[in-house]
């Protein structure tokens, strides 16, 4: 067999080729290496950025502080009037006239709306002729009476006939209670056709047109009044959070309720925890609560769901530092601490509560020590660092992406 062997024109031909490729790769290399900065001088052991490979690493940092603290409970409410009336006509006829706007506010006693009143007036009137009539006859029947009692002292009638006209005056005077009975439920059906208001609050869209013909308790109401002002707003927590708000709670103490909208950006106010349900729901493990709410602005709605914060307690002279500073690592919650010689240490703490800003150090740290909150990714126990600023810390960002968020945090901590 006779082997092939490359030409001297093929293997330099190939050498070429190879040469351009290494060339078009190290310029390519030069044009995205980053170039120095001129308001920034080069720093020994490595290019400006590359803190993780050389020289100290640009972080931000932020002084450990002392203050107070407010422990805050969080949960989801919904809002709860305290009355609701769906306004019904308690006669019936023909609703003639609307006296009110939908959405107006109302007070207790405002007329509403009227029912036509001229069939109660003709049944008032009836009454009271009925009335008047047997009021006559009764008073015909005690004179009668008294003359009967004068006769049978003379003994001229029988004791009998003077019994007799005793309680035929007993008798009229039955018939006269109930004849005001029904002159008291004929005036009081006339009030009826004037619906007024039961409660102080905010009417609804009406349901009925004037002119429809309104049956006494309808089930369909002719507008529903609503009280805003004050709220109630319903909401759980569990019951492992149940034990501070239940001390403070008997012991008298008035807690505070932050309402804030959905997005948690707006808050409406503040209220205060104004009663217990007396047994938790053994299905979720909730207790269910209840806030007052002013609702003065009226920015509360029934049924509206709202971000609910408990004030548990206060903490005072609290240890505190951002959130931001916080790591978290095979052996738990610790800190990178600045020291005085821009030399940065691994500080194991004990993190209390926190409001997602800040967050309380129980034990760990000192108050006027220097946390780094941002370049923690390329830290290490002992490493240099140099501390800089906000816009700083973004351009080493967009130059460097050497490594991704907190792994070298983390590989330091374990």
């Amino acid at each position: 067999m006779s082997e092939t062997h490359p030409t001297p024109a093929r293997s330099s031909l190939r050498w070429v080729l190879l040469i351009l490729v290494v060339l078009a790769i190290a310029a390519l290399l030069w044009w995205l290496w980053p170039a120095p900065s001129k308001e920034e001088p080069q720093r020994p052991g490595g290019r400006p950025g590359f803190g993780a490979f050389g020289g100290a690493v640009p972080v931000r940092v932020a002084k450990v502080e002392q203050g107070e603290f407010e422990v805050f409970n969080k949960a989801l409410g919904s809002v709860t009037p305290l009355n609701t009336v769906n306004l019904r006509s308690r006669v019936a006829g023909e609703l003639v006239e609307l006296r009110f706007e939908e959405g107006q506010r109302v007070k207790k006693g405002d007329l509403l709306a009227v029912i036509d009143p001229r069939p109660y007036k003709v049944a008032l009137q009836q009454a009271e002729g009925t009335l008047q009539q047997n009021r006559a006859q009764l008073k015909n029947a005690q004179v009668d009476f008294e003359r009967y009692r004068g006769l049978y002292a003379d003994d001229s009638i029988a004791k009998q006939t003077l019994d007799t006209q005793e309680a035929l005056v007993s008798q009229y005077q039955g018939t006269l209670a109930a004849n005001q009975a029904s002159v008291n439920e004929a005036r009081l059906n006339l009030e009826f056709t004037q619906i007024r208001s039961p409660i102080d609050g905010r009417v609804g869209l009406r349901q009925l047109d004037v002119g429809n013909l309104v049956a006494a308790n309808d089930t369909t109401p002719l507008v529903v009044i609503t009280q805003t002002q004050p709220m109630s707003i319903s909401f759980t927590l569990p019951e492992g959070d149940l034990l501070p708000v239940l001390t403070r709670y008997r012991q008298g103490d008035k807690l505070a309720v932050q309402i804030w909208d959905r997005g948690e950006k707006v808050m409406f106010g503040e209220g205060v925890l104004e009663s217990i349900d007396n047994q938790i729901d053994a299905t979720t493990g909730t207790l269910r609560l209840k806030a007052r709410f002013d609702n003065e602005q009226e920015l509360l709605i029934p049924n509206q769901f709202v971000n609910v914060r408990l004030r548990v307690e206060t903490l005072r002279d609290a240890v505190l530092i951002p959130s931001a500073a916080l790591q978290f690592g095979s052996r738990g919650t610790f800190a990178y601490v600045v020291g005085e010689d821009d030399k940065v240490q691994l500080r194991l703490l004990k993190a209390g509560p926190s409001n997602g800003e800040t967050t309380v150090v129980l034990e760990g740290l000192e108050v006027g020590e220097r946390v780094v909150m941002e370049g923690t990714d390329r830290l290490r126990d002992g490493a240099e660092v140099e501390v800089v600023g906000s816009r700083r810390m973004a351009e080493e960002a967009a130059e460097n992406p050497v490594l991704g968020g907190g792994e070298a945090a983390e590989r330091e901590a374990q």
